[in-house]
């Protein structure tokens, strides 16, 4: 008997197969937790949670489509962390969706307009994207030119809330999430500094930047386990993603947390020393060829 799973067709055994067996990829429950792990504490931190994949899938030695696909299917833990923690606001956005809030509908043409450019943009530059920037020196080069911005700027903290927002600065921001296909630029980093710069106050820019991740995300991770969630299984099974997904899941929640605690009386800075030192780590990798 076939069963349909992630757009593939299995029989009964090939599944329990792939289960007890974990895929051919020979994914280690190690590896799986450390990927968990670099995936949900990087996501939501302007930090660049593809480069740091990128670059752990190098040192795991990974092949690069099976990797890159694992690191899309782990997303799905940082996926529900931020829908745990924001479920009144996404339930209000639910409502505004059947027309029963009209400030949920209100935030929800917002969140569609910002995540607009990068979609377009994403699909039509994707394979020159994948081939010339998702490489260790080029995530590099972003992560120092993030940390040198970070040291460098000095916000200017709004005074708007989140429904204030209007569709013209919402598309500003998704304009700048465009910027984020660039591996170690940070998403969160882009679209958190394009809030404040429209006038967003801090907590309704860091609620912004996470509902738009939360909605490219979905979207990225859905299109891409339907296209090809069956190389994934066929590489590493189920049991491996789906404790990397738990370990994404766990450490989303507190990194989020952490973030919104932290950026309630500290600025951004000791993120722009960080981009700094893992570019030079990276760069020692490359250097010793341990990466390439």
């Amino acid at each position: 008997r076939e069963m349909l799973f992630l757009g593939h067709r299995y029989t009964a055994a090939e599944l329990h197969r792939m289960a007890v067996a974990g895929g051919t990829g020979g994914l280690s429950s190690f590896q799986a937790i450390v990927l968990g792990a670099v995936e949900g504490i990087t996501e939501y931190l302007p930090v660049s949670s593809t480069g740091h994949l990128l670059i752990t899938q190098r040192l795991f030695d990974l092949g690069d489509d099976a990797g890159n696909i694992y690191a899309i299917a782990i997303q799905l833990g940082a996926i529900l962390a931020v829908v745990s923690l924001y479920r009144q606001r996404i339930g209000q956005l639910a409502n505004g969706l059947v027309g029963r809030d009209p400030a949920g509908r209100t935030l929800l043409v917002r969140l569609a307009a910002s995540f607009i450019p990068a979609a377009v943009i994403g699909v039509a530059l994707e394979h020159p994207i994948k081939d010339h920037l998702f490489k260790p020196w080029a995530i590099v080069v972003a992560w120092a030119v993030g940390g040198v911005f970070l040291l460098w700027w000095k916000p200017k903290h709004g005074t708007d809330s989140i429904l204030e927002l209007t569709v013209r600065n919402a598309v500003i921001i998704g304009l700048a999430q465009s910027l984020a296909l660039w591996p170690g630029v940070s998403r969160s980093l882009v679209t958190l500094v394009a809030a404040l710069f429209v006038g967003l106050d801090m907590a309704s820019a860091v609620e912004y930047s996470f509902l738009l991740g939360l909605a490219t995300l979905s979207a990225a991770t859905a299109l891409d386990l339907v296209k090809d969630g069956g190389t994934l299984l066929d590489d590493y099974g189920w049991r491996t993603p789906l404790l990397g997904v738990l370990v994404a899941f766990v450490t989303a929640i507190v990194a989020v947390r952490w973030l919104v605690t932290y950026l309630r009386t500290r600025s951004l800075t000791v993120f722009g020393w960080y981009r700094l030192g893992i570019a030079a780590v990276t760069l020692v990798l490359i250097a010793t060829n341990t990466i390439s």
